[in-house]
């Protein structure tokens, strides 16, 4: 059962992310010119993350922060909206987690699911797949998703450690209905966003 119910998820990310990229073309558009008339840099951010395996792969955002904004301030933490390095239309986009959109390419390729979990940097929270404790390797046995329970339950507002264990819960009792769950979530979630930064 859980092989059809993995089956049937791949077309479902197939057909969406395919589907989704043609319905969010035109915003694509407005969204990459406002980026570059609000913002020095590419229109597109890329970062290795770690996916199904621990395989690393580049995840594609809209950028939201200045060029380089990792080696500023305070890294990978962000800590409130009123961090310096966002630029003005990426509180925008984050608040509304339109920057995540292009995400659906890694999806439609095989890279990233819609749903599952979120996929770490390489070397946070820690220092490549291989470091990780065994409990923790759970959460990378299935392709990371664009949104997940993690995501909608409590988003950043917890560690990464808590986040791990609801990822793995994820995978414990994944099938479609839950999936489909968490996509509504996700789509009720972009009118009211709560927890996109912790402190």
């Amino acid at each position: 059962m859980r092989k059809i119910n993995l089956f049937i998820k791949r077309i479902i990310d197939i057909l969406g992310s395919l589907i989704g990229l043609i319905i969010f073309s035109p915003l694509f558009v407005i969204i990459a010119i406002l980026i570059k008339l609000t913002s020095e840099g590419p229109v597109f951010f890329r970062q290795e993350r770690l996916g199904k395996d621990g395989k690393t792969f580049k995840i594609l955002k809209f950028r939201t922060m200045v060029v380089n904004a990792e080696k500023m301030g305070d890294g990978l933490k962000i800590k409130s909206e009123n961090d310096e390095r966002i630029t003005k239309i990426g509180k925008i986009l984050r608040v509304t987690s339109l920057d995540e959109l292009p995400q659906l390419w890694n999806v439609l390729i095989g890279q990233m699911s819609l749903v599952g979990p979120r996929p770490p940097a390489t070397y946070f929270p820690y220092d490549g797949y291989e470091n990780y404790p065994d409990w923790a390797k759970k959460r990378f046995s299935m392709r990371p998703g664009i949104t997940g329970l993690a995501q909608v339950k409590r988003r950043n507002s917890i560690s990464w450690d808590q986040r791990i264990i609801i990822d793995n819960t994820y995978i414990d009792s994944f099938n479609i209905w839950l999936d489909i769950k968490i996509l509504l979530i996700t789509f009720c979630r972009l009118f009211r966003p709560t927890n996109i930064y912790r402190g």
